[in-house]
């Protein structure tokens, strides 16, 4: 079998599976994620033991800390992935929800209905976890979904996938319902991306790289899920203590992650009290800062910031520090090098808190809090498939409303067009 008559066998198989989980009810759809889970769960051993297998051939490689960080699964971030599917069991179903109905002056009665996608592509990189979001959200929605990880995760994807499979046949769904592209062949990305005829949507997940890759090459309708250049300004009336503390947070946490601080903006009038106590901190949990010049005189010994710097999405611990004059400086920075997805300002200064809210161009934008939030689970959603910094259809965290799309629908008493 060549890889196109491949590729159409795993394209119909897709949408025969769509079209099954379109006739199933809420309860079956609970049901089928609830073995999921369960069986993430009873399998932690072998899944640890896959996890293992790519662990060392990450170290092998050398992949620094952070991308090691997110590979690594354990006991915990297993039940975590059965906890988000169970999430999922817990939040209504969005399929069939009618929005609105509406009679016109013939008598045709018109409303729009919520449907499923169809057959979802999936290309991420190394997040086994994004495996069983994946799967989750989309089979709550109705939609099939093809898997294509990265190979830094591939016995990790390789052992979720079926075990997540074993669920579904236990519930009776096809197991074509969840698809996995077990090759470690990069020119598989262009393949599927391609495949126009069998897919519906294609979602990115993963480096600036793979994104625009996907964007720029795709014949399949993308949703463009974000690099995250993070930033949080501090303003001269925020509260120390607080802005230290989201900051040390927005850039520790999860530093591997798109919602992680990768930029601080601080405010020339408090910069002189701030910068010390939060280098301190810092440095204290490896990170390393990269200032400006005026961070570098109030922080002697830093090494300078270059332009690059503004603009790069570390996902490490790296910090570049700016000062700047007013929040009016800050909004143009992070207009000019932001990607429009998380930024956060800490102040006690309402009018100035409202400017930031209403006039940063990002997916979430915060006041006083951290960016680690952006996040699925957080906000409520049960689980994420990917945080979109596009505009059209979804933005921001995308939960079960994202995958759907909605069909019209009308009734009518024998009207014909004159």
């Amino acid at each position: 079998m060549n890889w196109q008559e491949r590729w159409q066998e795993i394209g119909k198989t897709g949408q025969e599976a769509a079209q099954f989980l379109n006739l199933a009810s809420a309860t079956e759809k609970n049901q089928a994620l609830a073995r999921m889970g369960a069986a993430l769960v009873q399998n932690t051993s072998c899944i640890l033991e896959e996890n293992e297998k790519d662990m060392a051939l990450g170290r092998e490689k050398g992949l620094p800390g952070p991308l090691l960080d997110r590979l690594m699964l354990n006991e915990k971030r297993i039940q975590e992935m059965a906890d988000g599917l169970q999430a999922l069991i817990n939040l209504d179903d969005p399929i069939g929800e009618v929005l609105g109905m509406q009679k016109r002056p013939n008598g045709l009665v018109i409303g729009k209905k919520r449907v499923p996608l169809g057959v979802v592509g999936m290309i991420y990189e190394a997040r086994p976890n994004v495996t069983a979001d994946a799967a989750g959200l989309c089979l709550k929605t109705g939609n099939a979904v093809i898997l294509k990880g990265g190979s830094e995760a591939f016995f990790s994807n390789q052992v979720l996938t079926r075990i997540l499979r074993q669920g579904l046949k236990e519930s009776g769904f096809p197991e074509g319902c969840i698809q996995f592209v077990a090759s470690r062949d990069r020119e598989e990305v262009d393949r599927m991306i391609q495949m126009k005829e069998y897919l519906d949507v294609i979602i990115p997940r993963g480096g600036a790289g793979l994104i625009q890759h996907v964007v720029q090459h795709a014949t399949v309708p993308v949703i463009e899920t974000g690099v995250g250049n993070c930033h949080t300004y501090i303003d001269q009336d925020a509260d120390p203590e607080m802005a230290v503390r989201i900051a040390v947070n927005a850039k520790t946490h999860r530093p591997g992650v798109c919602n992680a601080m990768e930029t601080l903006l601080v405010h020339g009038e408090i910069a002189p009290l701030i910068l010390p106590a939060l280098q301190e901190k810092l440095e204290d949990l490896g990170v390393e800062l990269r200032g400006c010049a005026r961070t570098c005189t109030l922080l002697p010994g830093l090494t300078p910031a270059q332009e690059a710097d503004w603009s790069t999405e570390y996902l490490d611990l790296i910090l570049a520090v700016k000062v700047v004059e007013n929040l009016d400086e800050a909004l143009a920075h992070i207009h000019t090098y932001g990607t429009k997805h998380s930024e956060a300002i800490v102040t006690n200064h309402y009018g100035r808190a409202q400017k930031f809210l209403e006039e940063v161009d990002a997916a979430a934008v915060y006041v006083n809090a951290s960016t680690r939030f952006t996040d699925g689970a957080q906000f409520g959603f049960g689980a994420e498939i990917g945080i979109s910094t596009q505009k059209l259809h979804a933005r921001g965290p995308m939960g079960l409303e994202a995958l759907t799309t909605i069909k019209y629908i009308i009734y009518g008493s024998g009207q014909i067009r004159s």
